[in-house]
């Protein structure tokens, strides 16, 4: 039945409302937040959400049938094929054959087309504008541990994880063509390259280490001058990619050596098979704050895999704490371990669930 011309039938504006309250729901968990003055009333507000949507869905499947398709397809759905329809488009910190890349290689496949950024500020706002449909950023290093600038980015921006590589770092040492180990006098890389290969390079005290804003930058540097005495360290794909020639190989100074990169997306859907969330959360200022906190977790047995605090932004000695746990979102347990934790806690913010990377 249509609606009398210049009025919105009480189906359609059920459903309008209803999205309205669902979505400002979904946001407000998602970043942690509650509207002023309903802290209490977290849990009443979503129910009140999903019970206008599931009436609002009966009164239109009543009329659906009255209705024409194409004026029961929303523009979500629709902007929601086209961005599914897209090729990939993955952004990454650093030039071709960084590690970041090979990540990108190693998720999506060796045809992915990628995008290198200069910096990770703008590898997190490239995909916010929509400009690449996913970005890879490195979060940890099994030797050198987190990587901090990345940590403050996941905080600072609504963009989700959705999900994890582990890629094996194995460095290599290249130069120009016709260079030797004897010829070489300056190494350059990036610093945390230099500091995993520090064995390796205590073995030539004479040479100027130089430490670079990125592998792979390096490895171009080097091809660029075609100096026979000056070096990089980075991955074998660098040297590939600039035409490099390999004088040593695996000389970081730990065989086991691992960085853990996330791939991110700005509205993904929920992603299946997913065993593993990631969340960002502060404790009230309060004896045994963070042992309540971490309480939510034992007493539903979710087991926590990382915890790591970090200073805030503009907060002198006032901490975050990034934590890893197994489970989904979609685990019951897990659900109310976060349900409780916006309880306990002075903020809650759920960086995604996604799948358990194999090593």
């Amino acid at each position: 039945m249509s609606s009398p011309k210049g009025r919105i039938s009480r189906p359609l504006l059920l459903c309008g409302i209803s999205n309205l309250c669902l979505q400002w729901s979904h946001t407000l968990f998602k970043r942690g937040k509650s509207p002023h003055g309903l802290n209490r009333y977290k849990c009443l507000w979503l129910w009140v959400s999903v019970m206008v949507h599931i009436l609002a869905g009966q009164l239109c499947t009543l009329r659906s049938c009255q209705t024409p398709w194409k004026t029961r397809n929303t523009s979500f759905k629709v902007q929601r094929v086209i961005r599914l329809s897209k090729d990939p488009l993955v952004a990454f910190q650093g030039e071709r054959g960084a590690y970041s890349e090979d990540a990108c290689f190693k998720y999506f496949g060796d045809r992915v087309k990628t995008k290198p950024m200069l910096d990770f500020q703008s590898v997190f706002e490239t995909v916010e504008r929509d400009k690449v449909t996913h970005a890879v950023v490195p979060v940890e290093n099994s030797i050198e541990g987190s990587v901090a600038q990345v940590n403050d980015l996941l905080l600072d921006h609504d963009l989700t994880v959705s999900g994890e590589i582990i890629v094996p770092v194995k460095h290599y040492l290249m130069a120009y063509d016709g260079a030797t180990m004897e010829t070489i006098t300056e190494v350059l890389s990036h610093p945390q390259a230099l500091g995993q290969c520090r064995k390796f390079l205590a073995n030539y005290p004479d040479w100027r280490v130089v430490p670079s804003y990125d592998t792979a930058g390096s490895a171009r540097i080097v091809a660029e001058s075609k100096k026979t005495d000056v070096a990089a360290i980075a991955s074998k794909r660098a040297a590939s990619v600039y035409g490099l020639r390999i004088l040593k190989e695996d000389i970081q100074s730990e065989i086991v050596n691992f960085t853990r990169f996330f791939v991110l997306e700005k509205n993904p859907s929920p992603v299946e098979g997913a065993n593993k969330t990631s969340i960002v959360f502060a404790t009230k200022n309060a004896p045994g704050a963070l042992h309540k906190c971490l309480g939510e977790f034992a007493l539903r047995n979710v087991n926590l895999s990382k915890l790591e605090s970090r200073p805030r932004k503009n907060k002198p000695w006032v901490y975050v704490f990034y934590a890893d746990f197994e489970g989904s979102m979609d685990d019951p347990n897990c659900h109310a371990a976060i349900g409780g934790l916006l309880k306990t806690g002075a903020f809650v913010k759920i960086l995604g669930s996604y799948k358990k990377a194999e090593i």
